[in-house]
């Protein structure tokens, strides 16, 4: 029980701010592993879902035509994408320990993207397609000022 207060001691006092934030640093760690590995899960099953889905629209309708599927079909990679660019956010941050805003915005990018290809205009109205153009705009735009940002010679 001593050793433990001690190290609670060790943790909360302001001057061992460095032994606290590896400890933060630590937990994040872990955190970022677990989702990685739960993640891997979730795109395995996703896979699987579309071989089984497109399986399913191939062999056991009457007519295996996709035109009344496509965009459902669509919708489903690119659910698979989103989910491996998030994977690929989480990486990366195990990798630099920083979270990479340029990967942040392309992932969002790919997220509205995939709203405007699988846009039902007969159930949503054009406000709802307004706001997603507007979406696209803002995110392009965050990723073009990042990129440039990047890009450009450092004086310092």
């Amino acid at each position: 029980m001593k050793n433990f207060l001690k190290t609670l001691k060790n943790i909360f006092l302001p001057e061992k701010d460095d032994i606290f934030l590896g400890l933060v640093e630590s937990i994040e760690v872990i955190v970022s592993k677990i989702l990685s590995l739960a993640l891997i899960a979730v795109i395995i099953f996703a896979v699987f879902d579309v071989i089984v889905f497109i399986s399913q629209q191939l062999f056991f309708t009457s007519y295996p035509l996709f035109k009344d599927t496509l965009f459902e079909i669509f919708g489903l990679f690119l659910n698979i994408l989103i989910a491996l660019e998030i994977l690929e956010n989480v990486t990366a941050y195990l990798r630099k320990h920083v979270f990479q805003v340029e990967l942040v915005i392309a992932t969002s990018l790919i997220a509205v993207a995939r709203k405007i290809i699988i846009f039902d205009i007969d159930k949503k109205t054009g406000e709802d397609l307004i706001g997603l153009g507007f979406a696209i705009i803002a995110l392009s735009i965050s990723f073009w000022i990042i990129r440039s940002q990047k890009n450009r010679p450092s004086n310092h």
